[in-house]
């Protein structure tokens, strides 16, 4: 197991993906990450959407311009109706359970030598009509997969944090 520190630090929002294929079992290490994902109550929230077929890719590519030259796709969904509510105040944990999930595929697949980044930017009412079986799902992000290009890099911004004291307060 790689050391945490180490590899949440070397995770980058891969934007240059190669066509080099990836191996199912690869793809199948990732779910098995995203199955184990802590949720609220362990009510599981979530779905995925695993795109390999090369038509239904163009599909998806239909609906964001952040593809970036991926064959293989993961779609994050979140089920309102079958999530945690928050007696106090009634706030939904569906979308922070699917954050959780995705945030285990991100991680996963830079453990796995490939890359990805965090697709937000996409015509979800669209990719729920192409694919309808998504429908009934929050959509809350869209993987590109691959093997980072030659030429990937972290974008000029990547390592820039705010200073900890601007985002934690001890109390």
């Amino acid at each position: 197991m790689s050391d945490f520190l180490s590899l949440a630090q070397s995770r980058y929002s891969c934007r240059m993906l190669s066509d080099k294929p990836i191996e199912p079992e690869k793809i199948e290490q990732i779910l098995a990450a995203a199955i184990c994902a802590p949720t609220a109550v362990n009510k599981q929230p979530w779905h995925a959407w695993v795109v390999t077929d090369a038509d239904a890719v163009a599909r998806v590519n239909e609906t964001t311009r952040f593809g970036f030259g991926a064959q293989v796709f993961i779609v994050v969904g979140a089920a309102a109706d079958a999530a945690w509510v928050r007696k106090f105040d009634g706030r939904n944990f569906a979308d922070v359970d699917a954050s959780i999930v995705a945030t285990q595929i991100m991680l996963e697949v830079q453990d796995l030598g490939l890359g990805t980044t965090w697709v937000g930017h996409f015509d979800a009412p669209a990719l729920k009509e192409m694919f309808p079986q998504m429908a009934d799902y929050d959509l809350i992000a869209i993987f590109p997969i691959g093997y980072p290009a030659d030429d990937a890099q972290p974008a000029p911004m990547h390592a820039t944090r705010k200073p900890l004291a601007d985002l934690v307060d001890r109390i």
